[in-house]
């Protein structure tokens, strides 16, 4: 008698309990929503339909009512400032094409989150749907195969980490927080890629959902012209949700580190540089970074790894040190993780940040006179411009293998600017990058995509894929007719 006087009591306390649950689930999807479709128009999402979405779910449906709304719309770019209606946080696949078909079906504005380190705000739409994949963060690492498969919501750090621990690498960004979807997507240069190619060359397999709900394997093998796109066409064909790659053999200590100066001299070092570099074999990269800083200070510095024999390292890398007399030298035999996370912000940005990039095929004394004369003259104490080195394996791909068309650029060239959040700051700082930009474009060729801005003209956009476009606009038509997914570097469909 006890026990079910116990058990009774025990379920109307947790009747009591769940009162407050269902009010919340009534507050948050209880009404219809309003919200804005591909073409614009103003839509209502019913209120039947929004929740037949969450009960399809295993991830969670988040909207405006949601106690997490604020913090899960926020970008990692606080400079964009994005409302969507719908966000949908996806546990897996299955999610994820509840979610692409919930869009499609509507006409629905849908923009599509994976790290999240989206600089251009493209990770977030106003009064659409956000397909939130940043909680799929599994790797899983076959060292007798040589394998990564890694979910789309990873970050680059991620993947070091587990393949580091077996001996081995895939060439990827950076920035170990950067997402490794959308830097694979749009081709993915970083310290290894000299050494062993694009981020996209090393992808052996992706899994995705296409425009029309349906999942879909691509590889040399199955689908091999949506494999094609894939390695460098951007976000533009569905939503991947895993990614296989090829790992490589690396010492897990390379030699790297910054060598700082102070931009006088900066003309003479950067053309001193391209000589140094033009010969440099494939185990070295360079980065070329400059920019200011508080208290007018003006700064140029390269950040170096070598991932070839440690025996060589010191005459490799030696030549750098006679360019000039470095504020700075951090050049030493470090773990390759340590140097992928030296740029981390470490979660959301805390900076508004604005920037323009373009292709160069070689370090010239014009290009050197801008970017000098820029930093040297340059009103803000954010600044930072910078010269991404390519070639060696890269440019020994194929312009027509991959989506990825500018094989032969030596760097990519990008500009710049963060700042703390005022209205006042967004526009003083993004026009500067604007009006340096103009200086600097002329001298560029081609587009790298992950450096596409929201504001970049048509041409810009064809300009990344090269002669590449035709073909991928006749697959966007094939995979993505209402182009859905074109919160990118965008194609649209032939």
């Amino acid at each position: 008698m006890r026990r079910r006087t116990f058990c009774a009591g025990g379920l109307a306390a947790l009747g009591a309990a769940s009162i407050p649950f269902h009010r919340a689930l009534a507050a948050d999807g209880g009404a219809d929503i309003p919200a804005v479709g591909l073409d614009g128009r103003e839509l209502t999402l019913k209120s039947a339909d929004i929740q037949d979405l969450r009960a399809g779910l295993r991830g969670e449906l988040i909207t405006v009512a949601h106690p997490d709304y604020a913090s899960a719309r926020r970008l990692w770019n606080p400079a964009f400032d994005r409302h969507p209606s719908l966000i949908v946080r996806c546990a897996g696949a299955a999610d994820v094409r509840r979610a692409v078909s919930f869009s499609g079906a509507r006409g629905l504005l849908t923009a599509v989150r994976a790290g999240g380190h989206s600089v251009s705000g493209q990770s977030g739409c106003d009064r659409g749907l956000v397909i939130d994949l940043s909680r799929m963060r599994a790797v899983e690492v076959d060292p007798v195969a040589k394998l990564a498969r890694v979910e789309a919501g990873a970050l680059l750090g991620e993947l070091d980490r587990e393949a580091l621990a077996f001996g081995l690498a895939t060439p990827v960004g950076t920035v170990a927080d950067t997402g490794v979807a959308g830097l694979t997507l749009g081709g993915g240069v970083g310290r290894l890629a000299r050494k062993f190619g694009l981020t996209c060359d090393n992808l052996v397999a992706a899994e995705l959902v296409t425009a029309d709900g349906e999942w879909q394997r691509a590889s040399a093998t199955e689908n091999a012209d949506l494999f094609w796109a894939l390695r460098g066409g951007g976000g533009n064909f569905g939503v991947v949700t895993s990614f296989t790659f090829r790992l490589h053999e690396v010492t897990p200590v390379m030699y790297g580190g910054n060598l700082q100066f102070p931009i006088t001299g900066g003309r003479e070092m950067l053309r001193s540089l391209g000589d140094i570099i033009a010969a440099a074999p494939d185990e070295l990269y360079v980065d070329v970074a400059m920019g200011t800083a508080p208290e007018n200070v003006r700064w140029l510095a390269f950040n170096v790894c070598y991932c070839g024999p440690p025996g060589e390292a010191e005459r490799v890398v030696g030549p750098l040190r006679k360019l000039g007399k470095p504020l700075e030298d951090t050049l030493a035999a470090t773990p390759y993780d340590r140097l992928q996370g030296s740029g981390d912000l470490r979660g959301l940005s805390p900076l508004g940040a604005y920037g323009k990039g373009g292709l160069v095929y070689g370090i010239t004394p014009a290009l050197v006179d801008v970017m000098v004369g820029a930093t040297e003259s340059a009103p803000s104490d954010g600044l930072t411009m910078w010269l991404q080195h390519q070639g060696g394996a890269i440019s020994r791909v194929p312009p027509k293998a991959s989506a990825y068309f500018n094989r032969g650029a030596s760097h990519n060239v990008g500009v710049f600017d963060s700042w703390q959040m005022s209205a006042a700051d967004v526009e003083r700082r993004t026009e500067w990058v604007r009006h340096t930009w103009t200086q600097i474009e002329p001298l560029t060729r081609g587009q790298y995509v992950n450096l596409a801005a929201t504001d970049d003209r048509e041409t810009r956009v064809h300009a990344a894929y090269g002669d590449n476009y035709p073909r991928l606009a006749a697959l966007k038509k094939r995979y993505d007719p209402n182009n859905l997914f074109r919160l990118n570097a965008n194609i649209k469909p032939a």
